[in-house]
């Protein structure tokens, strides 16, 4: 049988990478990714849509939707309810978390699941490495981010001797406006394998998220990867973040709401601890989420242990 994990064509999605290498265990199955363009030209057997929009299914594959965030600001809330009332039923969803879950709230006994951010391999990526950078920021740079504050600090404020890497994609106009500041260096996109790489060669990890909604409540995928590679975290003050660390453990640099705190000094007089990631394997996470035990119902030939992927 054929697994068909379909993306936008701007998507760069470490999951996919995950569930290949997780289902290439499985002697029957196959693996393919497309982008949505092309999907009519593969035949499969499941069809794995990353949402997003999907109006019309096709009713001879099992159709899974896989939802990783609440829709963003401007009107958030509309567009969750146009994504609900628009997309067609699947025969499973997944969630990121439960408060994405409850941004939809979807009331139909279509089965689901949770599966959050995972670390890689499951391996010790905190080994040493020589370190070319000082910070290292990565994901979106878009405005609803606010990373003004942050930026600033890198151009006029306390970290203007220091470096800062900018791994995102879709940052020109940031880039641009920041062309004078040789200290910020853009890059990206980069595919996953090569992030790790990355957060090593950097002192200190930034996790910059905006106090509000939905971003105070989401997963923070970078900061998982951050913690992977055990890297010294410096990260904004937000109610995921001291949820995780409730559960999880770990002790990290919570920057005030004026930065005032960002300096040289405190962030290396601070004592950083990493959490347990025992839960956060891709492995683990996909096992969870229920899924597979789905999968094995509509094809109980994948109960065996193998596989093939492309």
């Amino acid at each position: 049988m054929t697994i068909l994990f379909i993306t936008g064509d701007n998507a760069i999605l470490p999951e996919i990478d995950a569930y290949i290498s997780f289902f290439s265990r499985y002697p029957c199955v196959h693996t393919k990714m497309v982008f949505t363009t092309t999907r009519h030209h593969v035949q499969s057997d499941v069809e794995w849509y990353f949402m997003g929009m999907h109006r019309r299914r096709n009713n001879n594959a099992i159709t899974i939707h896989e939802y990783a965030s609440a829709s963003v600001p401007p009107f958030a809330s509309l567009k969750n309810r146009l994504k609900k009332a628009l997309n067609c039923r699947p025969d499973y969803r997944l969630f990121y978390s439960e408060y994405v879950k409850e941004q939809f709230n979807f009331r139909d006994n279509i089965p689901f699941g949770y599966r959050s951010h995972g670390v890689m391999d499951g391996r010790e990526m905190h080994t040493g490495a020589d370190k070319k950078y000082d910070f290292i920021y990565v994901g979106s740079v878009d405005k609803q981010r606010e990373l003004s504050t942050l930026f600033g600090n890198f151009t006029t404020g306390n970290m203007r001797d220091k470096t800062l890497l900018v791994l995102s994609k879709n940052y020109q106009a940031v880039a641009e406006a920041l062309k004078n500041y040789p200290n910020i260096i853009f890059k990206g996109p980069v595919p996953y394998a090569e992030v790790y790489g990355y957060i090593r060669q950097s002192r200190f990890a930034i996790n910059f998220m905006p106090d509000k909604l939905p971003y105070n409540q989401q997963v923070s995928a970078k900061f998982i990867d951050y913690t992977a590679c055990g890297a010294k975290i410096i990260s904004s003050d937000y109610a995921w973040i001291r949820d995780f660390q409730k559960k999880n453990g770990g002790e990290y640099f919570y920057l005030s709401d004026n930065l005032q705190n960002f300096t040289w000094d405190n962030i290396n007089d601070f004592h950083y601890v990493r959490p347990e990631l025992q839960h956060y394997t891709w492995n683990n996470q996909i096992e969870r989420s229920g899924v597979l035990d789905f999968l094995q119902e509509k094809f109980p030939e994948m109960r065996g242990v193998g596989g093939n992927s492309e």
